[in-house]
């Protein structure tokens, strides 16, 4: 933190404007993967009654719920998340079954598995 105001500050003198200066250094934090928790998939200990299929295909499908992305499938299968500015929240091998990753932010998210892309809004 302490760090943070330095910038902001030599940011601030430079810059000549002190707003310009803080909105920077909150966007320099939200990117940051210092100040970012990764993402992390788990398997769920309940079934959820409010998720809703986004899409399904023979083998995986993808279903979401307020803030929670939810995959189910046959075997393993590796899978991605992007936000819709194309940053990877998260990258992983799931085993067969249902996983579910929680998100704390909400938007728009690109999923991409070796069969399916979708687009999820949480």
């Amino acid at each position: 933190m302490q760090r943070i105001r330095r910038h902001i500050s030599s940011m601030s003198a430079r810059l000549r404007c002190p707003a310009l200066a803080v909105c920077t250094a909150l966007m320099l934090l939200s990117s940051s993967p210092a100040f970012a928790a990764p993402a992390k998939w788990e398997t769920p200990k309940t079934e959820r009654t409010d998720v809703k299929t986004v899409v399904k295909d023979s083998e995986t499908e993808i279903k979401v719920a307020r803030g929670v992305i939810v995959i189910q499938s046959n075997r393993p299968t590796q899978v991605k998340v992007y936000t819709i500015l194309g940053q990877l929240v998260s990258r992983e091998t799931l085993p067969a079954g249902q996983s579910q990753l929680s998100l704390s932010t909400h938007g728009v998210y690109i999923i991409k598995t070796p069969e399916l892309t979708c687009k999820v809004a949480l």
